[in-house]
């Protein structure tokens, strides 16, 4: 991507910070074949930012000031960048590098063929293990007595859209599977996202059917028959239907549709009404401008989020999975839902009644495997829907943006239930744009398996997980009775609020940045970092006391040697009076001793009138004195005492008398 740099590095470039009066902040901006990089020059501490080139989603060049050539860099997280280029050459060159860097003509461009983390081949492959489909069905409870993993679709020799791994009923065979196939749209055959072990009830996902007005197939029928009898409990099944009625009508006319509760036994039909993914796009776009006002009224902001409807469509998606959820757990009913080619609202809806009905799917991991499950591995167009590459900008929607701000309302309405944070929700949906990781690059399994996307390029998943210290909710609470069970979330309208976390996440002076959890995240660092704290002074202080428990220990061991050595001498256990002492052990040794050591030789005296000063701790002196008292008894047993001697002995005398 270097050849299309027209100009790496622009100096005296000016960045201003949206929705703040302060001064901009002049630095040097360079272009990088994967950053645009802008380096504060002002400041003692030198700031950057770094924006990858696949997170633009366009950049527009502005009219001309007084201070030179606007440059305005909107990016696919919400963050939008205004530059002003003193040179108006260097302004169009940076506008064309960055229009071509930031719309990739090929996958190969994409950042994630070019990341490199620093891990060995070994540990790629095994990142790429981190998330086991098999083990999650098996958790379930699949394959067993009712459900089997179909090998039909191996080599994606019906369905290429799929994933190989299929569930279906073991009563549905391989002729009914491939004929239900070619009546659905791109032959998404009904096929299983979710198993209740609780109610033996299934969530099954498909595409719409090719039906017409008139047309009808006895394999589907017999497929979503065998889907129903799967169920033991229940002798019917729901089909939801996620589009609006006028919708599903409307692609009659093209020879497809719905299925027909006259043709399909023991089913009820049910219509939701998500819009198609045209109004999804306008709506969020609408939603944006509003996020984006500088300093808009109340009435403004209130005004331009009604009209923009995107809450109204996390409504409906919400409520559907509500519906969903309930007839799993409630109704012990089996659903069978689809869209039109069931890759966007399908894989909403599923992912929804997931979250709501299992514990699991609340969980760090679980999430993971969820997305994994019904949105990676079922084929949601990623690369179409979040623009990776240049292609069609009709097929551009925010399909999963929708899911995640689902899950951002439940969380708002049962704080204590989801083990991740609102930063988890903003990481993915950030990674799922800036195609630094593989997970999310092209539309389909069998796509990634071609372009060899696990071994070229990194796994998310177990990145996240490494740093997962900065994704976990400390309101959760694995005990509580809203994290064991079923989540009822209320769908009225004012149970639903605007996501300022995701849209102005990067606007630091338009409100303050004091939310409930960078609260909570805050005391949470600061209890972690006073535990750790606490940790190393205990060992501290485990280690004094044991020195000054083998301190004591030794000084213990001295004192009593000492008492030892006093009580030896016959002479000295016969004595009577402190007189007999005078021509004695204390009495020798030569004239000249030192002061100190005569003073060591008072200690020692007192020792054996007291003993219990023995234990003084200050007494440093005392295993010096045992030294030096033992060599004196050993050599100055028969020279007489001189007159300093015996004063030293008589001062001995009169101390020994007091104590």
């Amino acid at each position: 991507m270097m050849e299309h740099i027209r100009l790496p590095k622009v100096e005296r470039v000016q960045l201003l910070d949206r929705g703040s009066s302060r001064r901009a902040q002049v630095g040097t901006l360079y272009l990088t074949a994967s950053h645009t990089i802008f380096v504060d020059n002002e400041t003692e501490v030198c700031s950057e930012i770094w924006v990858l080139h696949s997170l633009v989603c366009n950049v527009e060049k502005q009219s001309v000031t007084a201070f030179g050539y606007p440059l305005l860099i909107q990016c696919k997280n919400f963050q939008v960048i205004q530059l002003i280029i003193p040179q108006e050459n260097d302004c169009n060159d940076v506008l064309m590098s960055l229009l071509r860097l930031s719309r990739a003509k090929r996958y190969e461009e994409l950042y994630c063929f070019s990341f490199k983390p620093n891990i060995d081949k070994a540990e790629r492959d095994q990142a790429w293990d981190f998330i086991d489909l098999r083990a999650e069905y098996s958790r379930m409870g699949v394959p067993n007595k009712l459900w089997h993993v179909s090998p039909i679709n191996r080599e994606y020799r019906v369905c290429d859209t799929y994933p190989t791994d299929l569930f279906v009923p073991k009563s549905a065979t391989l002729p009914v599977i491939v004929g239900s196939s070619k009546f659905r749209s791109r032959g998404r055959f009904p096929t299983l996202s979710y198993y209740c072990k609780e109610t033996q009830a299934a969530i099954c996902r498909s595409s719409q059917p090719l039906s017409g007005f008139s047309a009808r197939c006895l394999e589907d029928e017999q497929m979503l028959e065998a889907i129903m009898k799967s169920n033991p409990g229940s002798r019917f099944m729901y089909v939801v239907d996620t589009r609006p009625k006028l919708n599903a009508m409307a692609n009659r006319a093209t020879g497809k549709g719905y299925e027909s509760e006259d043709n399909y036994t023991n089913i009820k039909f049910q219509f939701i009404g998500i819009e198609n993914i045209h109004v999804m796009r306008n709506s969020q776009q609408k939603l944006i401008e509003v996020s984006d006002l500088r300093s808009p009224s109340m009435g403004e902001f209130l005004l331009g989020l009604e009209n923009s409807d995107w809450l109204k469509h996390i409504q409906t998606i919400l409520t559907a999975g509500k519906f969903i959820s309930k007839a799993v757990a409630e109704e012990g009913v089996s659903v069978l839902v689809h869209c039109s080619d069931g890759w966007d609202r399908t894989a909403q809806v599923c992912s929804v009644a997931c979250i709501l009905l299992d514990p699991y799917y609340r969980t760090l991991k679980g999430f993971m495997v969820l997305i994994e499950k019904d949105w990676v591995s079922f084929g949601h167009k990623f690369s179409h829907r979040y623009s990776h590459l240049d292609e069609d900008p009709k097929e551009v929607s925010p399909v999963i943006d929708q899911f995640l701000e689902c899950v951002w309302q439940l969380m708002e309405q049962f704080p204590c239930a989801f083990e991740y944070n609102e930063r988890f929700l903003i990481s993915i949906h950030n990674h799922i744009h800036s195609c630094q990781y593989g997970n999310f690059v092209c539309n389909s399994e069998k796509e990634r398996k071609d372009l060899g996307i696990r071994e070229k390029t990194h796994s998310l998943w177990p990145h996240m997980w490494k740093n997962k210290s900065d994704f976990v909710n400390p309101l959760f609470r694995p005990d509580h009775s809203q994290t064991q069970g079923v989540l009822r979330p209320l769908t009225t309208p004012y149970c639903f609020k605007f996501w300022r976390g995701l849209y102005n996440h990067f606007d630091r002076g338009l409100h303050p940045r004091q939310s409930v959890l960078d609260c909570l995240m805050a005391v949470k660092e600061e209890t972690q970092q006073l535990e750790e704290l606490l940790a190393v002074c205990e060992q501290k202080l485990a280690a004094l006391g044991k020195e000054h428990a083998n301190s004591l220990c030794v000084k213990r061991h001295s004192i009593n040697h000492r008492q030892t050595l006093w009580a030896e001498p016959a002479h000295l256990s016969s004595a009577n009076s402190p007189q007999d002492y005078t021509g004695g052990i204390l009495s020798t040794g030569p004239k000249d001793w030192p002061v100190q050591q005569r003073e060591t030789e008072s200690t020692e005296l007192s020792l054996f009138g007291d003993a219990t000063k023995s234990s003084d701790p200050d007494n440093s002196d005392q295993e010096s004195g045992v030294a030096d008292f033992s060599c004196h008894s050993s050599s100055g047993g028969d020279s007489f005492p001189s007159e300093d001697s015996v004063k030293d002995a008589d001062s001995d005398e009169a101390a020994f008398n007091t104590a």
